[in-house]
C-alpha cells in the first residue's frame, strides 16, 4: 500500500514537472511570438509611413514633371514665335529695300504697257495704276470673292502670308492692323477678287 502511494506520488511529481516544463516552454514560445508580432507591427507601421512619404514625393514629382512640360511647351511656342518674328523682320526688310531702291524703274516699265489700255478704256485707269493690287489678285483670283481666315493658336501674320500667298503689309492694310499682333479667334481677310 505504502509503496503504491509512494510510486503514485513519484509519478505525480514527474507529471507535474513535465507539465510545468511544458507550460514554461509554452510561455517562452508565446513570449517569442508576441515579440515577433510586435516587431512585425512596428515594421508595418514604418512601411505605412514610408508609403505615405513615397506617395507624397510621387505627387510632388508628378507636379514638377507637369510644370516642366508646361514650361517646355511655352518655351517651344516662344521659340517658334521668335523664329517667325525674325523671318517676318527679314521679309519686311527685304520688301522695304526694293520699294525704296526700285519704284522709279518699275513705273516707267509698267506705264508704257498700260498706256494704251488706259487710253482705250478710260474708266479702268485708276485701278490699273495702283501697284499693290496685282500681287493679292493673283492668289485668290480663283476663289470668286473675298476669302477669310479665323486665327488659330500659334498662327502669325507671317505664317498666314505664306499660306495664302499675300505679303504681310497687304494683310495688315486689308485688316486695318497697326502692328503684327493678331489674336486667336480673330477673323482676317486673306484674299480678294
Amino acid at each position: 500500500g505504502l509503496g503504491a502511494i509512494l510510486l503514485t506520488g513519484c509519478v505525480m511529481t514527474e507529471k507535474y514537472e513535465a507539465e510545468k516544463a511544458r507550460a514554461l516552454n509554452f510561455q517562452r514560445l508565446l513570449a517569442q511570438e508576441e515579440k515577433r508580432t510586435g516587431d512585425l507591427d512596428s515594421e508595418t507601421k514604418r512601411l505605412k509611413r514610408e508609403n505615405v512619404d513615397l506617395e507624397a514625393r510621387n505627387r510632388e514629382m508628378a507636379a514638377q514633371v507637369q510644370a516642366v512640360r508646361e514650361q517646355l511647351g511655352r518655351i517651344q511656342e516662344e521659340a517658334t514665335a521668335m523664329r517667325e518674328a525674325a523671318m517676318l523682320k527679314e521679309q519686311e526688310a527685304l520688301l522695304a529695300k526694293p520699294r525704296k531702291a526700285a519704284p522709279k524703274p518699275r513705273r516707267p516699265e509698267r506705264e508704257p504697257e498700260r498706256a494704251a489700255p488706259a487710253q482705250e478704256r478710260g474708266i479702268f485707269d485708276s485701278p490699273v495704276v495702283a501697284t499693290p493690287e496685282p500681287e493679292p489678285e493673283r492668289m485668290p483670283a480663283g476663289a470668286g470673292g473675298s476669302r477669310y481666315h479665323q486665327v488659330k493658336p500659334g498662327e502669325t501674320l507671317y505664317r498666314l502670308s505664306r499660306q495664302y500667298g499675300v505679303d504681310v503689309p497687304t494683310l495688315k492694310r486689308w485688316n486695318n492692323l497697326s502692328d503684327n499682333q493678331i489674336e486667336v479667334g480673330q477673323r482676317l481677310l486673306v484674299g480678294r477678287e
